[in-house]
Parts: C-alpha cells; structure tokens; sequence
C-alpha cells in the first residue's frame, strides 16, 4: 500500500543489486572458455588419432613389405639341395653360391645377394618408397640351422620377420609305400596286404610305363592300402574277390585304385658308403663255402666269384657283394644287418643275381663291438641296385627297406615287413601263393640306410617372428 503525502499517493521504489551487473556475460565467457577447450582438446584428439592411423597404416606396410620378402628368400630356398656328402662347415656358402646361380640362371636382376647371405634393398612400390632387405645366416647354436631375416619397410618405420629352416636329409617320397615298382606286380594266389597300424602303411605304387597291365591278381584281393598307378592307361586286373580297406568290388576299385597319378622318383642308393664296413671275411674263388652252417661277419664278395652257399647263412653287420656276381644261398638265411650289391640301377640284372632257396628272416645287428661303426646304418635290409632277387623258401620278417632290380616271392610268405619293397627293373615283381603281407612301417626310419643323399632346407613355422629391427 502506497503512502500519502501532501493528499497523494507516493511510488513505491524497487531497489536493485549492482553487485549481479555483468554476471551473464561472464557465465557466457566461461562456457566460451570450455566449449574452445573441448574443441582444441577435439582437434588435438583428432590429430593423435590420424597421426596413429598413419603410424599404424606404415607399420601394416612394413610387415606386408617383411611378409613378401620372406616369401622371395623361401621361394629360392625351398628347391636348394646339396650333396649330403658337404661338410657342415661348407652348408652356408653351398647354399649361398645355389642360389646366386638359380638367380642368374633365372635372369632375376632385382634381387642381389652378396656371399655374406645379405640381400641388397629391394624396391616394392616405387611411389611409396616401400622396399625390403634380407640377411641369411647359419645358427650360432645349431650348424644345421639356417636363419633367415626379411626387413620391410621405408625410412622412418621398419620390420622384421625371422624364421629358421631346418638343413635335414631329404625324405625320398617312394618310402611312402610299402611296395614300388616300376614294372607291373603280379601276384598269383590270394594276396593279404595289410597296415599294422593304418591303411598307409600298405599302399602301393606301380609305374608301369611298359605294360598296359600294371597289376594282375589271380585270385581274391584282400588289400588295406591304396594302389597308385603312374601310368594312365594301365589296368588293375583282378581274378577273384575285392576287397580294398573295407570296401568291395567296384567300389573298392573306384575309391583306391588310382590311375595316372604323379610319378614317383625311384632314387639311386649310395653303395659306395658301405665299403668302409665290410673289413671281415673276404669270398672268392678259393673259399671252402661247403659247411652246413657259417656265419659272415662284417664280409665282402669278390666280383666273379658267383658263389653257392650249401648250408645255412647268418649274416651279421655288412655283406658287400660286388659285381659281377651270382649269389647262391641253397638252404636258410639269418640276416642281422645289411646284404649290400654293388650293382648298375640303370642296367637290367644279366650277371648279377642273388638267389634264397631256404627260408629267409632278418632281424637287428647283433651285439658286439665289431658292429659299433655300422650300427648307425639303419632301415634298410637289403640294397642291391642292379641284382635281380628271388626268395624260393619261407619270408617271414624283414627289418627294413629291399631295393632291388627285380624281385620274385615264391615261397611261403608270410610276413612282417618294416621297410618298403622297391624294384627298379621293368620286369614285373611277382608274389606267387596266398601271399600274406603285414606292413609295420609307422614307427620306420624316414631316410633308410644308403638313401641319405641330399640335403634340403625344411622350412620350420614353428620358428616366425617378428620384431623391429
């Protein structure tokens, strides 16, 4: 209620605070303040964020960069092989001057590799400026290991991969079967051919290249492997019952008879390295081989000395037969090592031949110092390249590989076999009788005695890393 003064009514007066004068205007700038702070602290952010996508994205290039130089040093180094004979001393340089000449003889330019095993920059991408490097190097702590870098990259961001590769002796893929044979295999009776452990172990391979009939079975099939056939317009020819691993018939046949599948090298064994071994008994034309029971320690057979053995035979360590021969054993034979003929691969067997009229075992080397140096020969039982075979009396075991040229099973066979059978003649292999075969051959050596020829790089996944460098 107004106040009267003098008869009128006097205003009311409202008061008001200068202190709150201004205050919008600051609440204003504050927020100015802290939105400009969030977008500097934005844009900075932002900044980061590409400048880390960039980084990452040069990283990426450096590790592809890496990547497709280590895949140009394993493509070069994957075929290299080297005479198992070279010195470990000797591997890195080998390896070195192989594959400097693949290169040359390729006309490959871009890619130089100097003999301490460095590769100079290789250029990738021209625009981006992305090349790679690599450097190849023996192990300091395993000679049989060959290290390999590949660097990616450009100037301001690198990578590097390493993996190691292992120098091993080369597994000959013909030790995948249990038998091999260049010409046809012939059985006559009832064969039974089985794995001890697996259905691999009794597969077969049959080149074949010289006759339209690369197996002929006369009577009823009972067969756990599969049976390879090299030459495409050869047949599997059976006379009774089929039975392959489970399935009979024409379905046995459709699903492990195979035709026209890629050869399979047969590899020349080295002999030679077994003469050192035969320091025994040497046979010539003067021995008295009449006994009805000797025992060959360790021996060796003159050329021409065509020997007949009247009584039982152990062999025990290394039987070196030379050739020319014609080797006759009419009764039993114990082999406890390796029958070793020193015969021509490439030539059809005339005048060297080994004949078993008795039954034939093989077992281990037995024990004995004299036996020490060959013991490291495992795998194989008998190697004699160039010599038909023929076994005419009970084959009961074998401890490892038979490579022959030709092979003839006519007695009573049954029997376990630890190695593979290889024949190297067109001649057929034949197997009379109601053949039994138990293939035990898992837990076999990989690189049978007399077959360690070559050495090869084994690439180890295993071994990848990656670092900056």
């Amino acid at each position: 209620m107004g106040l009267f003064r003098g008869g009128k009514m006097a205003p009311i007066k409202k008061s008001v605070h200068t202190k709150r004068e201004g205050a919008v205007l600051i609440i204003a700038m504050i927020f100015v303040v802290i939105f400009s702070a969030l977008a500097v602290s934005m844009a900075s952010m932002s900044g980061t964020n590409a400048q880390l996508a960039s980084n990452q994205h040069k990283v990426g290039c450096a590790l592809g960069s890496a990547s497709s130089g280590l895949e140009v040093q394993r493509h070069w180094l994957t075929p290299v092989t080297m005479p198992s004979s070279t010195p470990q001393a000797n591997y890195f340089s080998t390896i070195i001057n192989t594959l400097q000449s693949d290169l040359d003889a390729n006309s490959i330019s871009n890619i130089t590799l100097e003999n301490d095993g460095s590769i100079l920059p290789v250029s990738l991408d021209s625009t981006t400026g992305q090349t790679f490097t690599g450097q190849m190097r023996i192990s300091d702590s395993n000679s049989s290991v060959l290290e390999v870098f590949a660097t990616g990259g450009d100037a301001q961001i690198t990578r590097t991969i390493k993996v190691d590769f292992d120098i091993e002796p080369y597994k000959w893929p013909i030790f995948n079967f249990g038998l091999a044979t260049k010409g046809p295999l012939n059985y006559t009776g009832n064969p039974t051919t089985t794995g001890a452990t697996a259905a691999w172990e009794a597969d077969i391979y049959i080149e074949s290249t010289g006759s339209d009939t690369a197996l002929s079975v006369g009577g009823n099939t009972k067969f756990d492997g599969n049976i390879m056939i090299g030459n495409p317009d050869a047949d599997a020819v059976f006379g009774g019952d089929i039975i392959i691993d489970g399935d009979h018939g024409e379905t046995a046949i459709d699903n492990h008879v195979f035709k026209g599948v890629d050869p399979v090298e047969f590899p020349e064994p080295d002999t030679a390295r077994f003469g050192p071994y035969a320091t025994g008994e040497i046979i010539d034309s003067s021995s008295d081989l009449t006994s009805p029971g000797m025992t060959l320690v360790n021996a060796k057979i003159e050329a021409n000395t065509n020997p007949k053995f009247d009584g039982t035979v152990t062999i025990q360590g290394i039987l070196l037969i030379e050739s020319p021969n014609m080797v006759t054993f009419g009764k039993n034979v114990v082999l406890q090592g390796i029958i070793v003929g020193e015969g021509d691969v490439t030539a059809d067997p005339v005048t060297d031949r080994i004949d078993i009229l008795g039954n034939f075992a093989s077992g281990t080397y037995p024990s004995g110092a004299e036996f020490d140096a060959i013991r490291q020969e495992v795998g194989s039982s008998i190697v004699a390249p160039g010599f038909a075979m023929s076994f005419q009396g009970n084959f009961s075991t074998l401890e490892g590989v038979v490579a022959v040229s030709g092979v003839t099973f006519s007695g009573n066979v049954a029997a376990e076999i630890k190695g593979t059978i290889i024949n190297y003649s067109e001649t057929p292999m034949i197997i009379a009788g109601n053949a039994t075969m138990n293939f035990d051959r898992e837990a076999s050596t990989k690189v049978p005695a007399g077959f360690d020829t070559h050495r090869v790089l084994t690439y180890k996944p295993s071994s990848y890393d990656e670092f900056a460098f």
